[in-house]
């Protein structure tokens, strides 16, 4: 209002404002971001989203125990978040929500969001554990297509208790040249392969036009079902690798279709990180950097340059910071060393 004012006395009174309304533009604050911490939990998953709108969404909760869960909380202060307005746990293995005793005691999580009940007996104590934190408060099973009502961002469900989308999201829907190459797996016989990792919650966290991309531990042939005969998702701008970056997860199918611009690997120093991953990472067209949470100690010749590794040994706990902004662009941030690279904006 006061911009419009100004306007409207400069052409009252046939002056030379150019200075005043460029001081007023300069005032302008600039729009707010979505802001991602990729939080260092040795190996698991704990991932903070905070809302231009300042409200919160974490996804996972790390291991067992108070170390990932002090970690949490100590992020969660440097982004000035007192509460987990929703917490999704994208399925039961100990190093996705193994930590949620714990956080729960030192801070309160507004809304559960999960698969529904437990789907491998090998997780029932980590999945008891989880309902027991989880105690009378609001609980929302997540299925594909349903969105979380964070005001200011937009989060779906592509996936979850081995059920996928299955209409096209906004934009998507193209046909994927690559699906004649599939080579599905047998997922019944290797525990990491099925159970609780095939149950996962993925989703894909918008704002405007900047898409970022979380498929939990989600399998290969459930990574199929996203990519084949149609592109499900369309084209994303950041991708958490799926499963830590093992192996036995990351379809170059898939991965080829979303065509991320960046990577975030959520490895540990001795889990994921598979070589196999880096190259078909690499492969990617227009991927120029893959982001990791800890150097890894078993695929030493393919880690990324130093300047995007957070951790470099056990020793530290630095995280990866996002900030995307609606034009599609996005600053990531090594908070080890400030390392910083932007990724521009959407045509």
């Amino acid at each position: 209002m006061r911009l419009k004012s100004l306007l409207v006395g400069c052409l009252v009174a046939a002056i030379a404002c150019g200075p005043a309304l460029a001081a007023q533009k300069k005032k302008a604050p600039a729009a707010k971001g979505l802001d991602i911490y990729f939080i260092d939990v040795e190996g698991g998953q704990a991932t903070l989203f905070v809302s231009p709108s300042g409200e919160s969404m974490l996804v996972d909760v790390g291991f067992p125990g108070i170390r990932d869960a002090q970690r949490i909380v100590g992020t969660a202060a440097q982004a000035g978040i007192k509460r987990i307005d929703y917490l999704v746990v994208t399925h039961y293995h100990a190093d996705h929500v193994g930590g949620v005793t714990e956080l729960a005691k030192r801070m309160t999580i507004g809304t559960f969001v999960d698969h529904g009940p437990n789907a491998d007996a090998a997780t029932k104590g980590a999945y008891d554990l989880y309902v027991a934190a989880r105690g009378a408060a609001k609980n929302i099973v997540a299925k594909p297509g349903d969105k979380l009502p964070i005001k200011g961002i937009e989060v779906q469900f592509v996936s979850a208790a081995t059920n996928v989308i299955a209409t096209p999201l906004k934009g998507a829907g193209a046909p994927n040249p690559q699906c004649t190459e599939f080579e599905a797996r047998d997922e019944s016989k290797d525990p990491l392969l099925g159970g609780e990792n095939a149950q996962s919650v993925g989703m894909i966290v918008s704002l405007g036009k900047f898409r970022m991309a979380d498929f939990g531990d989600l399998t290969w042939n459930y990574e199929h079902k996203l990519a084949c005969p149609n592109n499900l998702v369309g084209k994303i701008d950041l991708y958490l690798t799926t499963h830590h970056g093992q192996e036995i997860s990351g379809l170059p199918i898939l991965m080829n279709a979303l065509r991320p611009r960046a990577a975030i690997m959520n490895n540990g120093a001795k889990k994921g990180a598979a070589p196999e991953t880096f190259g078909r990472l690499h492969a990617v067209p227009g991927l120029t950097e893959v982001w990791q949470l800890h150097a890894s100690e078993t695929a030493r010749e393919f880690n990324s340059a130093d300047d995007v590794i957070a951790n470099l040994d056990e020793q530290t706990a630095y995280d990866i910071r996002v900030t995307g902004r609606p034009n599609g662009s996005f600053t990531v941030t090594n908070s080890r060393n400030d390392n910083k690279k932007v990724y521009g904006p959407h045509n």
